[in-house]
């Protein structure tokens, strides 16, 4: 009796009972992260792609330092350092500095629509991280998502055979966020949800440092006040606190719903476009963004509820 009193107290501070709905925050951390790509495209017009991919890490990195100095976290140990690395490869090396390239040739609405294909790639990488045995319904849905994605970039690209370097970056950064996301998802339960991106941040640090540095010295950053802006914004709210209210919410809860809003991205990041970019909307982009993201929210449901026969075996 006394341990359960005990765990109890312990619940209570973490999730009050009037605490405001998890979605909420969820949805404040996918606004954050809609605006990524509009901003990314506006930073590449004037400075070069790999020391925005690079420079808004190290911006990152810098806040993710201090946070974790002053809340005085343990170091991760052991095998955990491997796995930092593996988190810090897909999100905080490989989405920014392939979509910083792929965005100076392609319009934001094309990109957002490729890369509204993560949701379900990030199921599908924790499927097989966790060597799940989902539904035949999840694979399906994976799939003709996958299918869209690729024929949604031909058909932009002008046709079968004619897909554009860019798309295969886009689909490059989907596949890495996907993994970073997924090896985050498991090592959060160990580090904690904010420590774990933080730690993967202050890991890539002095990679990013190097790339910027080295980008700088080539190129020396040129741009203008708007195009520093968005830099900054990538830096501290994509890539750190955009984490802070995403995590929140999936720790508020119920999970199974906060994050299937990542849904919404796509559509915001669309809007955002049109409305900050002046990108026309096409009938192509329509339906295939619309393809994508069903496809994804099918596969993400499907993944969050299993058969009753396994729930209750």
């Amino acid at each position: 009796m006394r341990d359960n009193s005990s765990a109890t107290t312990l619940v209570r501070p973490v999730i009050p009972p009037r605490q405001p709905n998890g979605l909420w925050w969820g949805l404040l951390g996918v606004a954050a992260f809609s605006f990524t790509v509009p901003f990314t495209k506006v930073a590449v017009e004037g400075l070069s792609p790999l020391f925005v991919g690079s420079a808004r890490a190290v911006i990152a990195a810098v806040l993710a330092a201090v946070a974790l100095s002053l809340t005085r976290q343990r170091f991760p140990r052991g095998a955990q350092w491997t796995r930092l690395a593996v988190v810090a490869g897909g999100i905080v090396v490989g989405f920014p500095l392939l979509t910083s390239f792929a965005l100076t040739t392609t319009p934001a609405t094309h990109s957002a629509v490729v890369i509204a294909l993560l949701p379900a790639a990030t199921a599908t990488a924790a499927v097989l991280r966790a060597r799940e045995r989902p539904r035949a319904a999840f694979w399906v849905a994976t799939a003709i998502g996958a299918l869209a994605a690729i024929a949604f970039a031909f058909a932009q690209s002008g046709g079968l055979g004619q897909l554009h370097w860019a798309d295969l970056l886009l689909l490059g950064a989907v596949v890495a966020a996907a993994i970073g996301y997924a090896e985050g998802g498991l090592l959060a339960r160990e580090l904690g949800a904010w420590q774990t991106v933080s730690w993967a941040l202050v890991l890539a640090a002095p990679l990013m440092v190097f790339l910027a540095a080295l980008s700088a010295a080539q190129h020396p950053p040129s741009g203008t006040p708007v195009q520093w802006a968005a830099l900054a914004y990538l830096g501290i709210a994509s890539m750190f606190l955009g984490f802070f209210a995403w995590y929140r919410g999936l720790a508020i809860g119920p999970m199974a719903q906060v994050s299937q809003i990542q849904l919404v991205q796509p559509v915001l990041t669309i809007c955002w476009a049109g409305l900050l970019l002046g990108e026309s909307l096409t009938w192509t982009t329509t339906i295939g963004g619309l393809a994508v993201i069903l496809c994804a929210g099918a596969a993400v449901r499907v993944r969050q509820n299993p058969p009753s026969a396994a729930r209750n075996p």
